[in-house]
Parts: structure tokens; sequence; C-alpha cells
């Protein structure tokens, strides 16, 4: 087996985050072609009818199947594991990463001003908004030690706690009557005249099928839109953590404020901890702060070169995360101060996974704009631009849309960007975005028993603005965000 190759991605104006990068190194999982096999029709049973379907419950499709309800409409949420928030809660990504612009402005609200509105105060750890937008070298170089501050600028990125927003999450949902299935993992779309009107899924009852007026595809992968003949793009930046994929975990016992000091005043002893870890074990990762002082979140080692649509790369990256998880442990004890006595608390029941497909819409988030600042004329969200040499990005209806595909709306992760917007357009929060305007969009849509391209526009922004999202140049007359 080769070495591996650890690529040091710095921050730059393009890239928020520092961090290293691991290559493939096996191919002993390489498949054979074992022939083919011809599957016999046969007719299932409909489990469901509804007006708007929801495939996948993570941060957009929570938000989606949110949304929709609260705009009437009759929502299913079909999920494939046991629990809804996806990579924020089961992928372990806790650090939910900055919904506030570099003058310490709240863009990204609506849904997710109603999680912070309602999560415990225990369950979050961060910035007070008092301090969002601060330049002071002292506070921002504190909250960068605390994954809330970014190019001398503190942010609204918090810590939260992973249990406490599952519970949250199917108490929203529960209280605007979603009707959710779990253990469900969808399969096949059920696509006529070029149309989404369900899908087939499969749990322990074997085949069913659920039927809607409008599908939100919030895979995060493009499952549904893919497989129904939709457009994607798959390109990536061979060099950015964008595309790489990884385990996550928890330890605990830790004494993180000790860490936290040990490496602000011995930077070079620190470094000196991490390069020995790169050195003697296979993968590596640095620790971050999570929402107690007494557990650690390591979100890594990311490895690159595996594909999250090819079930042995998926196979095999939870088996090397898996394999270094006690690993770092150990080093941890033996050589950094305040990991002592930590132990692995919990492996994260989701692969980590940046990027697959993502769609080509009617519109685009696109590199090219950033500068700009343009607003679009459809803008369902605004998001903080990586930079503050760049002003709030504008997102467009028209980034849901397929581009050659009725009847579905799409979410989260794979929406219509381009290689570099992806980078923080996959993020929690702009999936949360992302997902409430779906989920408006799907329900206005199937009210008027219209396509979703068709859904009027400023009917679509008049209801985001009243769940409490923030748009700009809406029509007059619209309800303001709380």
């Amino acid at each position: 087996m080769a070495e591996d190759r650890t690529l040091e991605r710095q921050a730059t104006d393009e890239r928020i985050h520092r961090a290293a990068i691991f290559d493939r190194t096996s191919t002993s999982r390489e498949r054979k072609a074992a022939g083919t096999y011809v599957e016999p029709s046969r007719e299932i049973s409909i489990y469901r009818r509804c007006e708007v379907l929801v495939v996948g419950g993570g941060p957009s499709g929570t938000a989606a199947a949110a949304a929709a309800a609260r705009a009437g409409a009759d929502v299913t949420l079909l999920e494939r594991y046991n629990h809804l928030g996806g990579l924020s809660t089961g992928g372990l990504v806790i650090w939910i990463d900055r919904m506030s612009d570099w003058d310490g402005q709240l863009v990204i609200r609506g849904f997710a001003d109603e999680i912070f509105d309602r999560l415990p105060a225990d369950a979050v750890a961060g910035p007070s908004q008092q301090e969002w937008g601060s330049t002071v070298s002292e506070r921002a170089d504190y909250w960068s030690m605390r994954t809330a501050g970014f190019h001398g600028v503190v942010t609204w990125s918090p810590t939260i706690d992973p249990e406490q927003l599952k519970v949250l999450s199917q108490e929203i949902l529960a209280e605007r009557g979603v009707h959710m299935v779990f253990h469900s993992l969808s399969s096949v779309p059920i696509v006529e005249d070029g149309a989404v009107k369900g899908v087939v899924f499969e749990s322990k009852e074997g085949r069913q099928a659920i039927f809607a007026n409008v599908v939100i595809d919030c895979s995060g992968d493009g499952d549904v839109f893919a497989r129904a003949g939709g457009i994607s793009e798959l390109d990536i930046n061979e060099d950015d953590i964008h595309h790489t994929m990884n385990g996550s975990c928890l330890m605990a016992g830790v004494d993180m404020q000790r860490w936290l000091e040990f490496r602000a005043k011995h930077p070079d002893e620190c470094a000196a901890i991490i390069r020995r870890g790169r050195n003697e074990l296979e993968l590596f990762e640095r620790p971050f702060v999570s929402w107690r002082d007494d557990i650690a979140l390591f979100m890594g080692p990311r490895q690159a070169g595996y594909s999250a649509l090819n079930v042995d790369d998926m196979s095999e990256v939870e088996l090397r995360s898996t394999r270094i998880m006690k690993q770092m442990v150990a080093f941890y004890r033996a050589h950094a101060p305040g990991f002592e006595d930590a132990y692995l608390a919990l492996s994260s029941p989701q692969l980590g996974v940046r990027h697959t497909r993502r769609l080509v819409g009617t519109g685009k988030v696109t590199r090219q704009q950033w500068p700009i600042g343009d607003v679009y004329s459809d803008e369902v969200g605004v998001s903080p631009s990586p930079s503050p040499k760049f002003p709030n990005i504008s997102v467009p209806l028209g980034a849901l849309i397929p581009a050659r595909l009725n009847g579905l709306v799409a979410a989260g992760r794979h929406i219509s960007c381009d290689a570099n917007s992806h980078g923080f357009m996959r993020e929690i929060p702009q999936c949360w975005l992302t997902g409430q305007a779906a989920g408006v969009a799907a329900a206005i849509a199937s009210n008027a028993g219209i396509e979703p391209r068709n859904a009027d526009i400023t009917k679509v922004q008049r209801e985001l603005k009243a769940q409490g999202a923030y748009l700009r140049g809406v029509a007059p007359g619209s309800p303001e965000p709380r």
C-alpha cells in the first residue's frame, strides 16, 4: 500500500477553513464484473398519497418539510435513518457554519431562527450577538480557536448538541402534522411524461410507493432527480476540502480549555504534536471545540479520491475512519495537554459526504457572482460570502428548479451552483435556507396545481418573509422577518 499524500489546505478568500486532506491509498476493493440480473416486474402497494413528499430528513429536508407544512401542505417526509438532521446530527457536523455576514448581520434566518430560539441554552455554544461582526483582535483571536472567528471577524457559527437537535427537529415537524417515515430508503422515482409523481422506497415491509403533487429531493446526492433524468454536474476542485469524505467522532473526558490555552501560548509545540500525529498515524485530525468543554469534536480525517456514489468507496472510508479513531485516542492521551483522560464517546452513524452531484437548474449560484453582489429577482435566500472582500450572495429559486424535469424541487448540498460556490452552499445553514425555500415553493405549486417552475415568485417570497426568512428586493407589503 502506497503512503498517503497529505495536502494542507490553506484558508484563502475562497476557502474559509484550513485543514489537512489525505489521498486514498487502497485499490483492494476494486469490483470485478459479475454479470447482470433481470428483475421481474410486480405490483407493489401504495403507502401514501400526499401533496408534498420530501425525500431525505437532513438539514434541508427538515426545513423543507417544516416550511411546506407551515404553508398549508399535507407533507410526508421519507428518511433512511432513525433521526432527523442528517449530517448536523448523525454526521456529527455540530459546528454550524456562519449565519451572520461580515458586518455581523444575521442573514440566514427563518427556520434557522426557530432552531436556535428553541434549542436549550446548554445545547449551544458560541459568541453573543453583541460580538457578531467584531474586528477587535483579542475577541477575533479568541473565537477563531472556537470555530467562530474568520478573517479577523467574529461570526455567528455556533456548536450544538446533536441529540437536542434531533429531538427538536422531530418536535417541530410533529407540531405541524408532517407524516414522518423512518428506516425507509428511496430507490426509484416514479416518472410520467417528464414529471416526477412520487417515489418507490424500500423498508422492512419491502417495496412500496408514495405519490405526491410535488417531490422535494433532499437526498444530498441528487438521487431522485438524477434517477428521474435530471441533469447534474460532477466537477470538483482537486485540492479543495469540499470533495472529501470522512467519519467523525466525539472524544469525551477532555479539557478543551486547557488544550486551547496550550495551543494559544505554545503554537510551535502544538504544531509539532500535529506533525507527529500525521507522521506516526496513517490518518490524523486536529480537535475542534464542541458545545461542552469536556467533549472534543473530530471532523475527519478527510479523505480524498473516493466517491460517495460508489458503495465500495464509501465502505472503504468507513473502515479507515473507524480504524483511525482508536489510534487517535491513544495518541492524544499520550501527547496532547487536556487529553490525558480522553475516551471515544461516539463515532458518527452517518458518513460525512461533502459532494457528489450538483443539479443543473434554471438558475445557478456562481463564482462570477461573488464580487458583483447582484440581487436575483427570484431570490429566496441570502448567504454570507466566503470573504469580507465579497458582498452577501443572493440565492435564486432557479438554483432549486431542474432545467428539464417537472414535479420536483431540489434543496441541500446538491443545488445548482459551481464548484467554488459549492464550498459554502453545502453547509448546514445554507441547507436550512434552500430547504425552507423549496418547501414553500412546493407548497405554493401544489396548492395552485402548477409545476414548481411556474410558481409565483412574489407569493414564494412573501411566504418566506412571513416565515422569517431574510430577503432583499421583495414586493412592498411583505411582512418583515422577526
